[in-house]
């Protein structure tokens, strides 16, 4: 027997033979009716935000009686767990009126947020501008240029506060632009308290604790409130820099902006403790992810991993078990220039000092 277009049919079957297991010769290449039946697909590439997998980890736990597991936000498919509230307060905006079709969107980002808005924003037709400080990797200013972002450098010395302070004065000025602010929107927190949290109870409804980085606050407070009322008893650890020192994608509550979505989602009820995390340490742990476990992840996972061990170690003193939690909060592709993965460590910590994600 032949294909329509005369190649043996055997031939074809050596070559492509799940191709031709999906779909049998005898159904006509023109039947669209049986094509249609044979094929699973998602009707967007939005649909492939969440449901991210949980990846034991344990090999790197002190004892045995303490399991670590990592939730891959990595494998969204813009590459982070920001692509979660990226696509939240779009679709909030429009559904409420704030956002059309056309209107340019406004957000301050150092990376991860603004990729995932700047390629949302090319799929729904809205052009968007991005603050973002000028001492950012050069993988993420690529990025969004890939997505076609208005990219505005604001001064390195001034931080993410700073981009977000001239973002609210931009914002201003151009009232009929879209501000999302996702430091004070509230579809942050809420979408990770409808899917994230949930996939992590689904996935390990035995957890203990639950870690993850201080940033915009969003994961710690959608996450930690259903944890909670799930099981009070559930430990919500924040990772977060030492007051003066920057960790890729994380901050220190006292460095004179708290996130309004933190006071909002009353933060203060919900975390039960903060671990502080070096830059070192970051990329030490960053390091046993690729090394260790295959994960090649950001330098901020590397920072939950930290303070997710800081916890396993304070478990394990105290002789009991755990189910520990921690986010890998986006790939580490965005990284390779800071030498994060390959230079000397003390010349890693040091660059990734220099340069700021959050």
């Amino acid at each position: 027997m032949t294909t329509p277009i005369g190649i043996p049919e055997i031939l074809i079957q050596a070559i492509y033979p799940l191709r031709f297991t999906d779909y049998p010769l005898e159904t006509s290449m023109t039947d669209t009716h049986s094509l249609q039946t044979a094929v699973q697909s998602h009707a967007s590439v939005l649909d492939l935000i969440g449901n991210t997998p949980l990846v034991e980890v344990s090999q790197l736990s002190p004892s045995p009686q303490v399991r670590l597991f990592a939730k891959l936000e990595s494998q969204n498919p813009f590459g982070s767990v920001k692509d979660r509230i990226a696509n939240a307060m779009i679709q909030r905006a429009y559904a409420t009126g704030r956002l059309v079709k056309g209107q340019r969107i406004l957000e301050p980002s150092s990376g991860n947020t603004g990729i995932a808005l700047a390629a949302i924003a090319r799929i729904t037709g809205n052009p968007i501008t991005i603050l973002m400080p000028e001492s950012v990797s050069i993988e993420r200013r690529q990025m969004l240029e890939v997505f076609g972002a208005e990219i505005i450098m604001t001064p390195g010395a001034e931080g993410s506060n700073g981009a977000v302070r001239r973002a609210e004065a931009l914002a201003a000025e151009h009232p009929e632009w879209c501000f999302l602010h996702q430091y004070s929107n509230e579809a942050n927190p809420r979408v990770h308290y409808e899917t994230t949290g949930p996939e992590v109870w689904r996935d390990c409804p035995q957890i203990t604790h639950f870690v993850a980085g201080l940033g915009t606050t969003g994961t710690l407070m959608g996450v930690g409130r259903f944890l909670k009322e799930q099981n009070p008893d559930v430990k919500i650890i924040a990772v977060e820099p030492p007051l003066g020192e920057l960790v890729e994608g994380l901050r220190n509550l006292d460095d004179g902006y708290i996130p309004p979505v933190f006071e909002l989602w009353k933060g203060r009820e919900i975390l039960d403790r903060k671990r502080i995390v070096r830059p070192r340490e970051s990329i030490e742990m960053t390091r046993r992810l690729v090394n260790e476990c295959g994960i090649f992840a950001g330098i901020s996972s590397g920072a939950s991993l930290a303070g997710a061990l800081k916890v396993a170690d304070d478990v394990a003193a105290s002789g009991e078990s755990a189910n520990i939690v921690f986010i890998v909060c986006d790939g580490g592709w965005k990284y390779l220039s800071t030498g994060a993965y390959t230079v000397d460590l003390d010349t890693a910590a040091a660059n990734a000092e220099k340069v700021i994600y959050f």
